[in-house]
């Protein structure tokens, strides 16, 4: 079992009063901060979330009990934490780059070496640019980055966030929980762990590796589980929607004893949930050529015919085949290959049209197309890192498998101009979408 970077045992905070009784604000708590893992902290307003956090950060004192960091008692020099918080907290007389240098100033950190880290960070959380910007002149959002770098500049061992995202718009929030994830999980972070303090349920079970719920008046831990989800998530998913409901009942309702939803008795009701997705490794010029014979052959066909015709072997043409049947643009059955009103369509089609059908048959059938044009729309530079996609391919696929797979999601994705490839900075770019042109300019008529 893995160690844990931060133990609190018996962990109590009360505070005496002048007639002898004393208000206790958290129950005695046993918690575990554990490598490797997004934790989020739920509880009602006022129930001592934050309280919490700073004790486990070597902030605050407990009343009684201890925190250990790696084994020793936990003190603030001692600790390898770094928070952001709520209200951003920037000096509003310093500009990003000296925000961000702020903390490695104070540990006396060389300026060459504070000046190259704090950069370095900046291109990181995506404000590159933004370095001479004082905080008057950042949105909300921007000003929550600088907050995420001055944190991140520091290398935390784990980073503690307490509600990073309450203060913003839901847009602008809903754009930095992916930013943040995508930083995670391509793990581009100096960090083994995370720990966010938060209100909202959806967000705690979006991020979240492990949820702890406390409930108030004093404060003890009411729940505390693993959220077993792949990212990126689906809200609408049932076991989505379960734990949602579940964190919601046990907030609101104290006085119930409630379990968590079994995730395998879930399952047993629900149909299993598929593999992830393979792509067949056939380009669009292949699947276009193989429904133009089909169209021209009466629209349908035996796959072995087929594969006479065209004078290849039936396995090098079963790909395209089956990319056809993915795409709803052909159906096959009994060794018989059929053309769709939809292959129809696309066989018919002008080279602009084509275009058109297949984003659209791309975005309905293909996950991975889905997942790429679904980040690119909230990011709010509308890019990202291919190592991103990379990674979560790499959790269901060899290494080849996954060169062969993102190769052809970019071959159907670039086709279909879901995205555009900057091959310098190896960043997917969300693309103009197919049939809507750029509006037209107007030339200055000379007066």
């Amino acid at each position: 079992m893995t160690e844990p970077i931060i133990r609190a045992h018996a962990v109590e905070k009360f505070y005496e009063q002048p007639d002898g009784n004393r208000i206790e604000v958290i129950a005695p708590v046993d918690l575990d901060v554990e490598p490797g893992k997004i934790i989020t902290l739920l509880g009602p307003s006022g129930c001592g979330k934050s309280t919490l956090l700073r004790i486990l950060t070597g902030l605050s004192k407990p009343s009684s009990g201890e925190v250990l960091w790696h084994g020793q008692p936990i003190t603030s020099e001692n600790a390898g934490v770094a928070i952001v918080f709520q209200s951003f907290a920037l000096f509003p007389w310093l500009t990003v780059l000296d925000n961000v240098e702020a903390p490695l100033e104070a540990r006396g950190v060389p300026a060459l070496d504070r000046h190259k880290r704090a950069l370095r960070i900046l291109d990181t959380v995506g404000l590159d640019g933004f370095e001479s910007a004082y905080p008057k002149e950042l949105s909300g959002g921007m000003k929550q980055r600088v907050g995420f770098a001055r944190a991140l500049v520091v290398e935390p061992e784990v980073l503690f966030m307490d509600e990073p995202f309450s203060a913003l718009d839901v847009l602008t929030a809903e754009n930095l929980r992916n930013e943040l994830l995508e930083l995670w999980l391509s793990k581009k972070m100096p960090t083994s762990a995370i720990f966010i303090v938060t209100h909202n349920i959806e967000e705690a079970v979006l991020l979240a590796d492990r949820v702890i719920v406390l409930a108030r008046n004093p404060a003890w831990v009411r729940a505390d589980f693993p959220i077993e989800l792949a990212h990126p998530r689906d809200r609408k998913s049932p076991r989505f929607v379960e734990l949602v409901d579940y964190i919601y009942k046990i907030m609101t309702q104290p006085e119930l004893a409630l379990v968590v939803p079994d995730a395998a008795a879930a399952a047993a009701q629900k149909p299993v949930r598929q593999k992830y997705q393979m792509l067949p490794h056939a380009r669009v010029g292949g699947v276009a050529g193989l429904l133009e014979l089909l169209l021209d052959r009466g629209g349908k066909e035996y796959l072995h015919r087929l594969a006479e015709v065209l004078i290849m072997d039936t396995e090098d043409l079963l790909p395209i085949v089956e990319a056809s049947v993915l795409l709803g643009f052909a159906a096959l059955k009994e060794g018989d290959v059929q053309i769709a009103p939809e292959g129809t369509a696309f066989a018919e089609a002008d080279i602009l049209t084509r275009k058109i059908l297949f984003r659209q048959a791309a975005l309905k059938h293909v996950m991975i197309l889905q997942q790429i044009d679904s980040v690119l729309h909230a990011k709010t530079d509308h890019s990202i890192s291919q190592e991103f996609f990379y990674d979560i391919l790499d959790e269901h696929f060899s290494q080849d498998e996954v060169e062969r797979q993102f190769e052809t999601a970019m071959n159907w994705g670039r086709y279909a101009e879901i995205f555009d490839f900057d091959r310098e900075s190896h960043r997917l770019i969300l693309a103009e979408p197919v049939g809507e042109p750029h509006p037209p300019t107007t030339t200055p008529v000379p007066s």
